[in-house]
């Protein structure tokens, strides 16, 4: 199939892809007086004495926001905030298809992070969770730290923590079948933007200890002056133990595991065959990743994974992000932690059993539709656990 063609064709045709519905019936005079007026005073009353009943008498405990200023999206780039609504109401889809959660689509017209933070902190009210999407870097973190410390729902930024979160997950299982452990192997990440540096905090997070992020420059290292910000100063503090410097190349030398969320091609095959005996290859540019399966396997790489669908081994955030929120709503979360982050990563590499686990099978498919409500059971009793949750 066509797919761009295709989508022209049903994106035409749907005018759309999300819809309002109504879950009050309003066909009567009865009815009408419940669902509106005089009726609908009474828990306008209620929620005036706690605003916490909100979440009993709206919609507000099942709606996330998805929200961006189209300035990162897909493969893209900027391309504004009204080219972006494709994408956000598809995320909406995938929400409601995969965790049962309502989601509504925001694009927001500024480039200010200001006007950004305080327009998302004024709406914040009429929504359980807020997901930040296609923000480019360095603007996305400090959009997500401001907000974070504002408003008293999730802020979640699935471009840094869904993308950190699967890849975890992967990177449990292919370390399986590589026999390899976390405290013991040499991972490079390509890239150090909003995904590569959630990705690298988490893995410290979780135990890994031997990290190196490189950019379009070369290696981050502690006092490197040239294309750094706040962000990759703050990441080069913790990683890259031994201050490195060089090219990817240099980099890579002797490493377990590679990971890319970088650009296509920036992966050879000679780079691969210096990496250690039985390496792990992540290479999850989109659509064009920095290798292709086939060239790392040939240049001696054990597991290979992309973000593509018609290769093996799939690293896809529709995996992660549906039952995170399913979950974080479900015990009313106040955030998102990384606790909650690790019990997601750790419950969706649990789905593949040690009988299916494979050089070519490290992650549920991205369609499995059990995967939400599996990770969402993880993510609310780690809320609980973490003291974040403000339902048992």
């Amino acid at each position: 199939m066509d797919y761009a063609k295709e989508a022209l064709i049903k994106h035409a045709e749907w005018k759309g892809k999300i819809e309002i519905t109504t879950r009050a019936p309003a066909g009567t005079r009865d009815e009408l007086s419940v669902a509106y007026t005089p009726g609908v005073a009474e828990p306008c009353l209620e929620i005036e004495k706690d605003v916490l009943k909100s979440y009993d008498y709206t919609r507000r405990w099942n709606l996330c926001l998805v929200v961006s200023d189209g300035t990162a999206v897909l493969g893209l780039g900027d391309i504004g905030p009204e080219a972006s609504m494709p994408v956000m109401e598809g995320k909406c889809v995938l929400f409601k298809a995969f965790g049962d959660v309502d989601a509504f689509p925001l694009c927001i017209k500024t480039r200010d992070v200001e006007e950004f933070v305080e327009t998302v902190y004024q709406i914040s009210g009429s929504f359980g969770g807020v997901n930040l999407e296609d923000i480019a870097a360095p603007r996305c973190f400090e959009i997500e730290k401001r907000l974070k410390e504002r408003c008293d729902i999730p802020i979640f930024h699935d471009d840094q923590h869904g993308t950190a979160v699967v890849t975890l997950a992967g990177l449990v299982n292919a370390m399986k079948v590589a026999s390899k452990n976390k405290e013991d192997v040499k991972v490079v990440i390509n890239g150090a933007g909003a995904a590569a540096i959630s990705v690298a905090r988490l893995l410290l997070a979780d135990g890994f200890r031997n990290l190196t992020l490189c950019d379009r420059t070369g290696i981050l290292y502690q006092g490197r002056k040239d294309g750094m910000n706040p962000f990759k100063d703050e990441i080069a503090l913790v990683t890259n133990l031994g201050n490195l410097k060089g090219s990817l190349s240099d980099a890579i030398k002797g490493a377990d595991v590679f990971i890319g969320v970088s650009a296509p091609g920036t992966l050879s095959k000679e780079m691969v065959a210096s990496m250690a005996k039985d390496a792990i290859v992540f290479a999850m540019a989109n659509p064009v990743p920095e290798i292709f399966p086939d060239e790392a396997i040939e240049a001696g790489a054990v597991v290979v994974a992309t973000g593509r669908s018609d290769f093996p081994n799939q690293v896809n955030n529709v995996s992660a992000f549906p039952g995170i929120f399913r979950g974080a709503f479900d015990v009313r979360a106040s955030d998102i932690n990384d606790q909650m982050k690790l019990a997601a990563a750790y419950a969706l590499a649990g789905m593949v059993d040690s009988k299916s686990l494979s050089k070519d099978y490290i992650l549920p498919h991205a369609t499995d539709t059990t995967v939400g409500s599996i990770v969402a059971k993880a993510v609310a009793q780690a809320a609980i656990d973490s003291g974040v949750a403000r339902l048992q």
